[in-house]
């Protein structure tokens, strides 16, 4: 049983080779050493989604792909690396740490008219980053203690007193919360949207270090609900045990605001090393098989709307997004920490 307010899970960042072939340290060389027929990528994303699409390419292409796996950190690392680029690629699942990358210089246009398979609303403006697949924000719940017709059905409802100690949310510096506070900021503005955090955060009955502790949780019937992206109610469907769990989407009557559709997409590095075999991939990884592929082993959906969504997954043209274009909250995601921690929410536990 989870009945402590507070979690704590240790975030550990991993280098990964890919396979046998693919790791840094093969062949005595260092990544970023642009080699004829490399292609370098920082990963942000689990080894899992990305691991058969990275060997695809290096099968079908020739060109031999060098992974460096993390987390949240690797926004940093790329940074520090700006005087000597070593990454061509950036995978990432947060739109808002590869639109804070554009904004510091960091990333190169692209105007390949391969882009054009995504709606604007889910790209930069200049193609220097672009989304593959949707990772909306869901209420999951578990079905034996609560029905589908007595759940909150906006996002604002959690800030009630009425659901004090009744659902579980993400520590704050978590990616998809702090990208997620980020569009409430362009939604509802810095005041309103801290006094909700504030609510929030306070009427949590656990804060987690990840959305997969909170999944576990409501499908053992820990807590009746929780705030995660909607691939991990998926997930929790397709374990052995703990499956009774159903999800909403919030906010979806007539002028309520929608869920928030973050996306995980690919990034061009500036001065990456090896700029034509990046600008390739990423050409590659937007045709249709990839895209759906990409989306598929994460339960993700495709945000191009011709491609099915995965099995189960709700197609992205069926439910009220929130009407905001991702690049737009580049300038709030530096500050959404901060309003983060004003509202005592805290970063990390």
């Amino acid at each position: 049983m989870i009945n402590s307010k507070w979690l704590k899970r240790g975030l550990l960042t991993v280098f990964i080779g890919i396979a046998a072939v693919l790791p840094f340290a093969a062949g005595g060389c260092a990544p970023g050493d642009g080699g004829e027929g490399e292609l370098v990528v920082y990963n942000a994303r689990s080894e899992t989604f990305v691991k058969p699409l990275l060997e695809q390419f290096e099968s079908e292409t020739g060109i031999r792909v060098r992974v460096l796996s993390g987390r949240e950190e690797l926004v940093n690392q790329i940074e520090e690396e700006k005087n000597n680029v070593r990454a061509d690629i950036f995978i990432s699942n947060d739109a808002g740490a590869m639109e804070y990358l554009r904004r510091q210089g960091l990333l190169e246009s692209n105007d390949s008219p391969a882009l054009d398979k995504i709606d604007q609303r889910f790209r930069a403006g200049d193609g220097s980053w672009v989304g593959l697949s949707a990772r909306s924000r869901v209420l999951i719940y578990n079905k034996d203690l609560i029905s589908e017709e007595k759940m909150p059905k906006t996002l604002k409802e959690l800030a009630h007193p009425a659901w004090d100690g009744q659902f579980m949310i993400t520590r704050g510096g978590n990616s998809s919360m702090v990208t997620h506070v980020a569009a409430l900021q362009e939604t509802w503005g810095d005041e309103e949207t801290r006094a909700f955090l504030s609510n929030l955060s306070e009427n949590a009955g656990a804060i987690t270090g990840g959305h997969t502790d909170i999944r576990r949780a409501v499908g053992a019937g820990e807590y009746p609900l929780g705030l995660v992206n909607n691939y991990y109610y998926h997930l929790q469907l397709e374990e052995d045990r703990h499956n009774n769990v159903g999800a909403i989407y919030p906010d979806q009557g007539e002028g309520e605001i929608g869920a928030f559709v973050n996306v995980a997409g690919v990034a061009l590095i500036n001065e990456g090393p090896n700029k034509e075999n990046a600008r390739a991939f990423i050409d590659w990884i937007l045709e249709d098989e990839q895209q759906y592929q990409f989306s598929y082993h994460s339960k993700e959906t495709p945000l191009n709307p011709d491609i099915p969504a995965p099995e189960g997954a709700k197609p992205i043209d069926q439910y009220r997004a929130m009407d905001i274009y991702l690049a737009d909250l580049g300038q709030h995601w530096p500050g959404a920490k901060e309003l983060i921690q004003e509202s005592g929410l805290d970063l990390g536990i």
